[in-house]
């Protein structure tokens, strides 16, 4: 049974952040690619025989695989805390709206509306003002 949970909880936040998760999925993908396309660049300077832009290849594939490994931290790091942040959001904003609604008439039936508009219900203090 600890399975299922644990396959349901792991299911869930992987839909619930599904956007995020290919997002970091990607930038992982592009770091990996990174390390492939510095390999066939390297060879292709070798076989030309432009040894000085070896340096540029080595420093621009650093570049790309820190950035977006950094960048898929900061991700995973903040995927909770944006929860939160827009969760108070939203009862701010149910706050704000109670306070500013207007009141709404509320709907009577017909039999309702004829009794109060016809009837008058008077209170004691009011049959005593009349005498």
């Amino acid at each position: 049974m600890f399975k299922q949970v644990k396959s349901a909880v792991f299911w869930y936040y992987l839909f619930k952040f599904r956007k995020r998760v290919t997002f970091v999925a990607l930038l992982l993908i592009i770091a990996l690619f990174a390390n492939i396309i510095y390999g066939d660049v390297v060879e292709y300077l070798k076989l030309k025989d432009k040894l000085q832009y070896l340096e540029i290849a080595l420093i621009s594939k650093w570049v790309i695989i820190i950035f977006n490994l950094v960048f898929s931290i900061y991700l995973l790091l903040t995927m909770f805390k944006n929860e939160e942040k827009i969760e108070e959001k939203k009862v701010k904003k149910e706050k704000k709206e109670k306070v500013c609604q207007p009141i709404k008439e509320e709907k009577f039936t017909e039999r309702e509306k004829e009794f109060l508009y016809k009837k008058k219900i008077r209170s004691k203090a009011d049959l005593l003002v009349e005498k």
